[in-house]
């Protein structure tokens, strides 16, 4: 029976997720918040933390995994690695600071040129903290021009109060759901266009 069970949710679909952005913004307030349905202020990363959750995705069972990275991440080369093995981008900042805005268009830099794909990759930017609106130094109509441009949604959370964060996960995953059925069709395409293989023996 306990076969059958992990052979069932080795199967489920997986969807990789990476959490990327400046330290400080609450990328792990935002990860736990999904995964525990707990808020942790005062969570201090030294290094990556990955986390996995199978959910309900519009009426079909999927897997989550969540790469929660440190921000503090010195070396090019591990950077690199977690934005390779991910499948869908959650671009964070928080909207009291303008400097960790700034910043995700260097990290959207960075995610473009680890993936080097011609097709979008699903991303999706996040406004964290929209709970401490009094104290925000940055406008939604300055993050939504940026959105347009890359092509992306923009939306605002607080790992606080839990606004939108179960939103801007099951956003991301249907993105990036979106994304493989695309490849996988492109695939079938170009299998059929494949000419049978023949064997001469000479």
């Amino acid at each position: 029976m306990a076969t059958s069970k992990s052979k069932t949710q080795s199967s489920l679909v997986l969807h990789k997720v990476i959490m990327v952005g400046s330290g400080g913004v609450g990328k792990s307030a935002l990860t736990l918040q999904f995964m525990y349905d707990e808020f942790v202020e005062d969570y201090e990363p030294t290094k990556a933390d990955s986390y996995r959750k199978k959910v309900v995705l519009d009426g079909d069972e999927v897997q989550i995994d969540i790469l929660d990275t440190a921000g503090q991440e010195d070396y090019a080369a591990i950077r690199d690695n977690y934005f390779r093995s991910g499948e869908g981008f959650l671009l964070v900042f928080s909207i009291t600071e303008h400097e960790s805005f700034t910043a995700t268009s260097e990290f959207r830099e960075q995610i473009l040129r680890v993936k080097a794909e011609n097709d979008t990759i699903p991303l999706l930017v996040v406004g964290n903290k929209s709970d401490l609106e009094d104290r925000r130094q940055v406008s939604v109509d300055e993050v939504r021009i940026k959105a347009e441009e890359w092509g992306v949604q923009y939306v605002e959370t607080s790992a606080k109060t839990r606004a939108n964060v179960d939103k801007v996960f099951f956003d991301l995953m249907r993105e990036v759901q979106k994304k493989k059925m695309s490849e996988s069709k492109e695939g079938e395409k170009k299998g059929k266009l494949k000419k049978p293989f023949k064997c001469s023996l000479l």
